[in-house]
């Protein structure tokens, strides 16, 4: 296990999934280098971020040791691999890991991969009609409400406590599915975002990227 304070270099926006991570590593207590990848002037589709992030999404995080990571999922596992207490560990493996890495990946693939369709249907179909983009949206939904019944913490995923996979919800959350919807279909999922971003190390980071969603 890594322990001590290291360095990172994340490379990601405001409002972005750059937020888990930085929320993440803060938690952790480790040092990070921000560097803005502003996706709105396409600077995401240049040589050199593509060099970094092949597929040029967000975020890209490099470690201490010069290697490069990309896919949310993938960069939190390697930081609760390397800095213990983001998700459920100990001998024997922790009875709420297996729910930590269901939910994580159900995040990953189901979630966050389907926010672009939502978002960028026009990438699936140039032409798409209203009738495709309103059943991306219902589709995304329907994932949320799967997500909603399976929270069993107090108010966390997990009945063990706060984990990353908490952070990963309350980033994916702000995107794609209105805020009244949201506000009445997701009751537990907005306490749960409401104690994250209560979490001292996380508050000024998620004041930062959702400057209109605080308190």
């Amino acid at each position: 296990m890594v322990n001590a304070a290291m360095h990172y270099t994340l490379y990601g926006i405001q409002r972005s999934g750059s937020f888990s991570i930085e929320a993440a590593l803060a938690e952790a207590g480790q040092s990070v280098q921000l560097i803005d990848i502003d996706i709105y002037n396409d600077q995401q589709h240049t040589d050199d971020y593509r060099a970094l992030n092949p597929v040029a999404k967000l975020p890209t995080l490099r470690l201490p040791d010069g290697q490069l990571l990309t896919e949310s999922a993938a960069i939190l596992l390697t930081l609760a691999d390397r800095h213990p207490g983001l998700l459920p560990t100990g001998t024997p493996a922790h009875p709420d890991r297996p729910q930590a890495l269901r939910w994580l990946l159900f995040l990953a693939t189901e979630v966050y991969a389907a926010i672009e369709w939502v978002d960028y249907p026009e990438r699936l179909a140039p032409d798409a009609p209203d009738p495709l983009r309103q059943r991306l949206v219902e589709r995304l939904r329907q994932r949320w409400l799967l997500l909603e019944a399976a929270i069993s913490g107090d108010p966390w995923l997990l009945p063990s406590g706060f984990s990353a996979v908490d952070i990963y919800i309350a980033n994916l959350s702000r995107w794609s599915l209105g805020r009244e919807w949201r506000d009445a279909n997701l009751p537990r999922v907005q306490r749960l975002t409401r104690a994250v971003t209560a979490r001292p190390a996380i508050a000024p980071i998620w004041a930062r990227h959702f400057p209109d969603q605080v308190g």
